[in-house]
């Protein structure tokens, strides 16, 4: 038992924007960047197996992993009051986000993608406000307004006048998500961060673990590097690890700091697109990106 508290004991999050060590910092990158490779990564995998393997086969291999290093550690299971915080962490997060985001990948880019979700953390900022009764200031909201109208204005422009089948995906995505990011900031609050998504992914097993099976005999399955490298990817780096190093590294350096490096991701993700997958980007998916890159950070200002 003494080792077990030792291991698990939850650390708390600084709220300083002084690091406390160089290498929080670099773990909180390390986090962003296997952030920023979930979508080129789900393309990739897209290219050998269905939409609803993909997603199925990544949750049960992230689970797999995250249920041996729960063992390894000797983690005890949350208490009960706990269990339905971690179901709402699931939906959105373990399945949720990643089936929706999977299904608009089929006919969407990456990078129109990354910029629509690029949103996230003022959707997150304002359902979190909203959980917890807070009362942000009008800056706030102007803020949040502001970058969605941008990121409203890109998809209709982007889709031809009218929002397409992914961008519906893509904003249900957004919602979900922010729902499972905003219950999990709630309880890594009581217990660290990836024990957090660790048990999540955990809970999911018995729902999982059938889906890949029913998926894998009904949608056809074709094994190439791209698609091996992309479900690996997103199950042990984007899904597990990545959160992990995450966690770490915002209990290191503190939330804000934190949160500023992110702000990074969606233009990453513009990176990869095209390094990885070759995609056009055109002029208007980077100067929406940094146009809420600009309302994301008036925004934290405003809460602060």
């Amino acid at each position: 038992m003494r080792a077990q508290s030792s291991a698990i004991a939850p650390t708390a999050i600084a709220v300083s924007g002084t690091p406390r060590s160089p290498s929080g910092t670099v773990q909180a990158a390390l986090g962003v960047t296997a952030f920023s490779l979930t979508f080129p990564a789900t393309a990739w995998g897209l290219e050998g197996f269905g939409p609803w393997s993909l997603v199925a086969v990544r949750s049960v291999l992230a689970a797999l992993l995250a249920g041996a290093c729960l063992l390894l550690l000797r983690v005890a299971p949350p208490a009960r009051s706990h269990w339905a915080g971690l179901a709402v962490v699931a939906a959105g997060v373990v399945v949720g986000f990643p089936l929706l985001t999977t299904l608009a990948l089929r006919t969407s880019t990456t990078a129109h993608a990354a910029v629509v979700v690029g949103l996230l953390p003022l959707t997150t900022a304002v359902m979190s406000a909203l959980r917890v009764g807070a009362r942000p200031s009008r800056t706030f909201w102007a803020a949040a307004l502001v970058g969605a109208a941008a990121v409203l204005v890109f998809t209709v422009q982007q889709s031809g006048g009218a929002l397409s089948s992914a961008d519906l995906y893509l904003f249900a995505a957004l919602l979900v998500c922010a729902a499972g990011y905003t219950e999990g900031g709630r309880l890594a609050r009581v217990m660290p961060g990836w024990q957090v998504i660790g048990w999540a992914l955990v809970l999911c097993l018995p729902l999982t673990v059938p889906a890949a099976a029913v998926a894998l005999a009904h949608e056809p399955v074709r094994l190439t590097a791209h698609s091996v490298a992309g479900v690996i990817w997103v199950a042990a780096g984007s899904q597990f690890l990545g959160l992990v190093v995450w966690y770490r590294g915002m209990a290191a350096i503190g939330i804000p700091r934190a949160s500023q490096l992110q702000l990074a991701q969606p233009l990453l993700t513009l990176v990869w697109s095209v390094l990885l997958l070759g995609e056009h980007v055109t002029v208007a998916a980077p100067v929406t990106a940094a146009a809420v890159l600009v309302c994301i950070a008036v925004t934290q200002r405003a809460r602060s």
